[in-house]
């Protein structure tokens, strides 16, 4: 951008909340309040500020507007940045709802472009919004700050979302698509993106994240070849924490276990010759917003133990303190994330009583080479939240391809991939 250019802000600030509690979304009250009784966090505010910081750190002549409170003013001011108040011209002072994103964007249909933090859920309100502004819309990019992010006009991480905004020529825009998924449906296992339109975003692709891509189309065949390879590397005695997708899902078969396909489980390996029984699955279920009892099962397996299943970011990370144990995480096709994508249960703290400084053996990272090959050279992409950990992340991982096949790729840190 020329001159003194104004970029809009708007927050959604329980976006992501349900990601570290295990929740797959933030869709809904009763799902807000079950994630705080879980001591989740909110991190789509912080996300923000870093956007805005990075933006004002290489433009700081920037104007830039905003809303009151958590949605907007809050994280310029964490930012240390100079801003300007619009007042949408109705609605709850401190509303976080679907109808209070889409005002907010309408109060700042003049800037520039606008800058909104949230998830897919908040890339739908917004093009909303972007709609009914018609031809006075401005340009729009996403700060990631949701669970899941299969949108592709989310840049790859806020301090990308903040190199974009301020290399902005209006001239240069493209359309990048907005999907989301029916959470509910997320929640029992079931992925069914749906494609609502498309926003007008900087032309910036190697900046964004790009439209998550499947695995429907891989053979059952290459999954299990992957999962056999992971099996034979296990040793007993270790704790494995298998994050969400079909692949790491082909891993629990293997060792005859009924672990989840959108929720992180850890596993151990049956010892040689034995044969481990009563391992526990934990299950929880919001009543009225407030967290059930828990569930406890008895599961047989001989060839591995169910430790636990679909575990929140507290439950995991006491299971792993003190205990060898390695992550196992599989590639999101179409944008390369390993970390920081649906698995937020994955913390920066879990990562560090898990890593210990190295990912040499701790982290086994699978991707079928249909999925490697459609990243067309770009990286893997780490975004736990915590940049400093993802940079010690940076260089090169093994990743499985299938049954004694591995390749070398490169990993860094999403707020690292964009030079601008």
């Amino acid at each position: 951008m020329t001159g003194a250019a104004v970029v809009g802000l708007v927050v959604n600030p329980v976006a992501g909340l349900g990601g570290a509690a295990g929740l797959k979304g933030s869709d809904g009250v009763e799902v807000q309040c079950a994630a705080l009784a879980m001591g989740a966090t909110p991190r789509a505010g912080e996300r923000a500020a870093r956007a805005v910081r990075t933006l004002m750190a290489r433009r700081p002549g920037t104007r830039v507007l905003t809303v009151p409170g958590r949605m907007g003013e809050d994280s310029v001011r964490a930012a240390g940045a100079p801003y300007d108040l619009v007042r949408p011209p109705s609605g709850h002072p401190a509303g976080t709802s679907a109808e209070d994103t889409r005002r907010a964007v309408a109060a700042l249909a003049g800037v520039d472009l606008l800058l909104f933090a949230g998830g897919d859920g908040t890339a739908r309100d917004v093009l909303d919004a972007v709609r009914a502004l018609g031809g006075q819309a401005p340009p729009a990019l996403g700060v990631p700050a949701g669970v899941k992010v299969y949108s592709g006009c989310f840049a790859v991480s806020p301090a990308v979302a903040g190199f974009v905004a301020a290399e902005f020529d209006p001239a240069r825009t493209a359309d990048a698509e907005v999907v989301d998924l029916d959470e509910d449906a997320y929640r029992r296992g079931l992925v069914s993106p749906r494609l609502y339109g498309s926003l007008r975003v900087p032309a910036a692709r190697a900046a964004l994240s790009g439209r998550k891509t499947g695995s429907s189309g891989v053979a059952p065949a290459t999954a299990e070849g992957v999962a056999r390879e992971v099996v034979a590397r296990m040793r007993p005695g270790v704790r494995y924490v298998l994050g969400p997708g079909a692949t790491t899902r082909a891993v629990g078969r293997t060792l005859g276990l009924a672990t989840t396909l959108l929720g992180v489980d850890v596993v151990e390996r049956a010892p040689e010759g034995g044969r481990l029984v009563a391992a526990k699955v934990v299950e929880r279920a919001p009543e009225g917003g407030r967290l059930g009892a828990a569930e406890v099962v008895e599961r047989a397996s001989a060839g591995g133990r169910l430790v636990a299943a679909d575990v929140a970011e507290a439950e995991l990370f006491g299971l792993v303190s003190g205990t060898e144990s390695v992550l196992v995480l599989s590639v999101i096709g179409g944008q390369g994330f390993v970390l920081g994508r649906g698995n937020q249960q994955v913390s920066p703290r879990v990562l560090d009583a898990v890593l210990h400084g190295g990912h040499s053996g701790r982290l086994l990272v699978l991707a079928t080479q249909q999925k490697l090959a459609s990243l067309k050279g770009r990286p893997l992409l780490a975004d736990s939240g915590d940049e400093d950990l993802d940079k010690k992340l940076g260089g090169h991982v093994q990743v499985i391809t299938g049954y004694r096949e591995s390749t070398i790729y490169r990993i860094c840190a999403a707020s690292e991939e964009f030079d601008g």
